[in-house]
């Protein structure tokens, strides 16, 4: 994918995201891996439901901007991250719904999905006969202490599904491609509102 057809996946990601209300305000932070090996990403402080290619820039593989005076996202370096540890992943989508804040607000290291129709969406099998554990990490600003919690993880883990929480702050999702990224947080943010209405009405 060459810069100006990722930045419209990036813009049109962001459309999305914000018609579902999971990007409010500047929150939220997207991005595509080109087939050069560069990143391109949203620019730090952009709505993501206001974007346009210009807020879209470039960063190479350990986050450093290729665009003299341009600042990405502040957690950029956990989309490297992701690039670096899955060799498909080819876009990442970080968004602040209501549902994955209180969820991983209330819960401990994981949140256990499972009976889902939607669990499809991710690796593991073609049934919803199926259950994922998304892990769930402390919130940090150390992006880069994060990012090495996540290596860690990984390291145990290496079947994890391609998404994880951040409690009180958000959820990261990948896919192959863009189209893929999104449609697995949508299954993902279906599921944890569902979880989340499950929980409110066993009180």
């Amino acid at each position: 994918m060459k810069f100006d057809d990722a930045a419209a996946a990036i813009v049109a990601a962001g459309q999305r995201m914000d018609a579902m209300g999971w990007v409010p305000a500047t929150a939220g932070n997207i991005s595509v891996r080109e087939s050069s090996g560069r990143i391109a990403i949203t620019r730090s402080g952009c709505h993501k439901g206001q974007l346009t290619p210009a807020e879209v820039m470039r960063v190479d593989g350990d986050g450093a901007s290729l665009e003299p005076g341009a600042r990405p996202s502040y957690e950029t370096l956990l989309h490297c991250g992701i690039y670096r540890r899955f060799p498909d992943a080819g876009a990442v989508v970080h968004g602040h719904s209501v549902a994955n804040t209180v969820l991983s607000r209330r819960a401990g290291d994981e949140i256990r999905l499972s009976g889902y129709e939607l669990l499809k969406a991710f690796p593991g099998g073609p049934t919803h006969e199926t259950e994922t554990a998304v892990p769930v990490l402390d919130n940090d600003q150390d992006i880069p202490r994060l990012q090495r919690m996540l290596d860690a993880l990984w390291d145990r883990t290496p079947d994890a599904p391609p998404g994880y929480l951040i409690r009180g702050h958000g959820v990261y999702v990948w896919g192959k491609d863009m189209g893929h990224a999104v449609a697995r947080l949508e299954a993902l943010e279906f599921m944890l509102l569902c979880h989340l209405e499950e929980g409110r009405n066993a009180r």
